[in-house]
């Protein structure tokens, strides 16, 4: 099948990508709210999408979206965060729940209908290790590179049953049961992974993963400050596949910064592989999902390097750098909202 056409919004900086992305978000909220009662959104952790949370909950208390009919889905969290207990976890300052808390549950003046967060914290990671290390036939570990998803098999017992049953597949049927995601968020790592599918993770793996974390997305969260040290990082953390969250209807990619230049180029132009898990986004608009790219003007080096090599394949690059501001969502939005999820 050959290559469908996305969208690629090159922004000036960090402000014009994030109102940019939020009006992307709130141009789909308003039009799928019109008509369905409940808007199924997923989120991302991390920097990048901070300034969009602040442009979506002002939408939100502005009253130009109904947060009471939103229903959200966070990509990924963390096990193995300080705590003896999982409340104790899940308030940790560098648990993904109490990231979301503050940058865009805590704003709302009318909370979401629900929200959730992969339930990692539910997980002892002291626990996990002593499991899998004597149970080593009950799970498959799959993975070309240091990052690796933890399979559990049907003959596991104990806490690894636990894991599989009541946080990984519990998670994923739970979006399957509310007919999957509207609009999934979506940052891109350094080595072009999407939340934690990290690279050499293959594609086939469960929807819901167990994952032992690579070394450089570790060190990353170190060097941004998350963590002290690596010794006093998380190992393992529960996440989305790369194709779970490329089975919502829209997919809006964020990135921002020198750092994902390489990624971002590689997820347009690269093959499709478990290498560079945002190359997944090819496929997916192959199966009739919609994509769109927000980068600031430095992920978007090569991507403006490579322009004629972009735009021969079909995709649109919208550069707003020198244009007088104009919301997104005017600038080019149409679907069907009764369009079919991917599932």
């Amino acid at each position: 099948m050959g290559e469908m056409p996305f969208t690629i919004y090159v922004t000036r900086d960090f402000d014009q990508m994030s109102q940019a992305a939020a009006d992307v978000v709130e141009a789909d909220v308003r039009q799928t709210q019109a008509v369905k009662e409940e808007y199924v959104l997923g989120l991302a952790t991390g920097n990048t999408p901070t300034g969009l949370y602040k442009h979506l909950a002002k939408a939100c208390n502005a009253g130009r979206i109904d947060p009471c009919r939103i229903r959200s889905f966070n990509l990924d969290e963390y096990v193995g965060l300080p705590g003896e207990n999982a409340q104790q976890r899940a308030l940790h300052r560098e648990s993904y729940t109490y990231f979301m808390v503050s940058e865009l549950f805590a704003l709302l003046a009318r909370p979401f209908r629900e929200t959730n967060v992969p339930w990692g914290t539910l997980v002892d990671q002291g626990e996990l290790i002593e499991a899998l290390n004597r149970y080593p036939d009950c799970y498959e570990v799959r993975g070309r590179d240091r990052g690796r998803a933890v399979v559990i098999k049907e003959s596991a017992e104990g806490l690894l049953r636990f894991v599989e049953d009541e946080v990984l597949s519990a998670y994923a049927g739970k979006i399957a049961s509310v007919g999957g995601i509207d609009l999934q968020v979506l940052g891109i790592g350094g080595r072009g992974h999407v939340a934690f599918h990290e690279s050499g993770i293959p594609f086939d793996c469960p929807p819901v993963m167990l994952v032992r974390l690579d070394d450089n997305t570790v060190e990353n969260a170190v060097a941004d400050g998350h963590f002290p040290a690596v010794e006093a990082g998380p190992r393992y953390a529960v996440s989305m596949s790369a194709d779970l969250v490329y089975r919502a209807r829209t997919v809006v990619l964020l990135a921002n910064g020198p750092r994902k230049t390489g990624p971002i180029s590689e997820s347009i132009l690269g093959p499709v592989t478990c290498d560079v898990p945002a190359s997944r986004g090819q496929r997916f608009v192959e199966e009739g999902g919609r994509l769109i790219y927000v980068l600031d003007e430095a992920a978007a080096a090569e991507v403006l390097a490579r322009r004629a090599e972009i735009e021969a394949l079909g995709h649109e690059i919208v550069d707003l750098r020198q244009q007088p501001y104009t919301p997104v969502g005017a600038l080019s939005f149409s679907r069907d909202p009764d369009a079919g999820h991917l599932w």
